[in-house]
């Protein structure tokens, strides 16, 4: 009988919970993607939207024999960052956001929602509070590329800059991510369910499935490419290039830090500007290993993500020669001994724990459907003034920075709701 009732209650809840799931999704859907795409009269944009001229600083020339003075170079402070999926983007997301408020900077945020309406092309209608002719410095939420429409938003001065990751392991990280959200995933048997699609990935994946793009090629999606194309469609080298013409730093994950500051070469920063702890970062016992035989597959599925891939990793490591080998070794160097230094002024115990023991519901980082595998940080008690506000900011997770400036996350905020009722 007590398993009967067991039973019965079991049935009961998931009856409930797939109602509610069911109705709530519907109305997120409607309330995020029904938008309504204004005329907007064509006004030229400016040329630049710095407000006021930043204080002057000796650039660095560094070359793999001698350092050089040149004049004095202006910190850039017109930005566009395309903020692509799994890719330690939340990291960037919050150097860029302190950068912000230290140059008393216009940001172009979304309303109502995290993102510009993801996966739908961005539209400049899409900025909170948007009329033709403002000034925006920095935009860098999610969002679907669409050149056209950023361009008519930002001054021309605005550098470009994005960043990628090995496409085996980001696909790893979004399968795991958001493999939920994608129903075609439901039907997958078994508890390894990344191994089993990768063996063939063909006979699960539908393309024009709810969240499909999540799971194909996403760095090519993100920049508002068709992922879907085969790796000898011409269209995919007229993607690349592009790209290349469009963002003049492409930033690897894993080459973060030097990518730091290569950054900071290009915008004329400072190394305080790049000080940062990991945010968003997954407990290790929730990440799958790819054996060699699976990594081949994983980039054999995301050929496409592949070849972007492959294209930066080249760039990129002209910048680094070009800054010169054993000076980046030195500033990196340099880079993380700071990280470490603010890590013993801010953080309790010095590393990020577990979702359990956050003891700050201010510090919750945003969670996966289903599970708590995303880690954050317990600011440290009694840190001194000096250090208390900025040590709060560097480990403050993304939608409360958002919050904190003035994004107004209503329909993130139903969809956290909705989760937290799905994970009772």
């Amino acid at each position: 009988m007590a398993c009967k009732r067991k039973q019965w209650r079991s049935t009961g809840k998931g009856l409930v919970l797939g109602i509610l799931l069911t109705s709530c999704t519907i109305l997120i859907y409607c309330l995020s993607s029904a938008q309504i795409l204004f005329s907007h009269p064509e006004l030229p944009v400016p040329y630049s939207c710095a407000h006021r001229p930043s204080q002057l600083r000796p650039k660095l020339i560094a070359n793999s024999s001698q350092q050089t003075t040149e004049p004095t170079c202006t910190p850039k402070v017109d930005i566009m960052f395309m903020k692509t999926h799994k890719t330690a983007s939340s990291t960037f997301l919050n150097i860029l956001f302190r950068f912000g408020e230290k140059h008393r900077l216009k940001f172009a945020f979304p309303n109502s929602r995290n993102d510009f309406f993801y996966p739908s092309l961005f539209q400049r209608s899409q900025v909170k509070d948007y009329r033709p002719g403002m000034c925006f410095n920095i935009i860098c939420n999610h969002m679907r590329f669409n050149a056209p429409e950023v361009t008519k938003l930002l001054p021309m001065d605005t550098s470009y800059i994005t960043i990628l990751r090995d496409p085996a392991e980001l696909f790893e990280s979004s399968f795991h991510y958001f493999g939920r959200l994608a129903p075609f995933t439901w039907k997958i048997p078994g508890d390894d369910k990344l191994t089993e699609f990768l063996r063939d990935p063909h006979y699960y994946f539908d393309p024009d499935g709810f969240n499909a793009f999540y799971l194909k090629n996403l760095l090519f999606f993100d920049f508002g490419q068709d992922n879907t194309q085969e790796l000898d469609d011409p269209r995919v080298e007229e993607g690349i290039r592009s790209i290349t013409d469009r963002f003049q730093l492409v930033m690897l994950v894993e080459y973060f830090e030097e990518s730091l500051i290569l950054l900071k070469e290009a915008l004329c920063w400072e190394m305080d500007d790049l000080l940062f702890f990991k945010l968003n970062a997954r407990k290790g016992s929730t990440v799958s290993k790819l054996t060699p035989e699976l990594r081949a597959k994983a980039l054999e599925w995301n050929a496409v993500d592949w070849k972007l891939y492959q294209h930066f990793n080249q760039t990129f490591w002209k910048k680094v020669d070009a800054y010169g080998r054993r000076q980046m070794a030195q500033d990196v160097a340099e880079l993380r001994r700071r990280n470490v230094e603010m890590a013993s002024i801010c953080i309790e115990g010095g590393r990020a724990v577990e979702a359990g023991s956050i003891q700050e519901t201010a510090m919750q980082p945003w969670q996966p459907m289903g599970e708590k595998s995303i880690m954050g940080y317990n600011l440290k008690k009694n840190v001194d003034k000096a250090h208390r506000k900025l040590c709060r900011k560097m480990l403050m997770p993304e939608l409360q920075y958002l919050t904190e400036l003035g994004v107004n996350l209503w329909i993130t905020k139903l969809w956290g709701h909705v989760r937290d009722v799905i994970n009772w």
